[in-house]
């Protein structure tokens, strides 16, 4: 069963979070696939954009962001 973001996320604790999304099955993200010699890198600039868009909607501030050809990492500041 599923929890309440309340009993999840503590602003109390600190309104800073790390996220990270992977990749899996040897997929690629970005970059270049040495294994099918395909190029992914036109998807970095895609995803560095969806990962802004929500930050101007909601109430997050993006601290921090990287993406890797398999995953990528944020840090997000939570406003109240």
């Amino acid at each position: 069963m599923g929890l309440p973001r309340s009993a999840l996320i503590s602003l109390r604790a600190t309104p800073y979070h790390h996220c990270v999304s992977r990749c899996v099955r040897r997929a690629f993200l970005c970059g270049w696939d040495d294994r099918t010699g395909q190029c992914f890198e036109h998807r970095r600039q895609w995803n560095e954009e969806k990962l802004l868009t929500p930050a101007q909607i909601l109430a997050l501030d993006v601290c921090a962001y990287s993406v890797t050809s398999n995953h990528y990492h944020v840090v997000l500041h939570i406003n109240q």
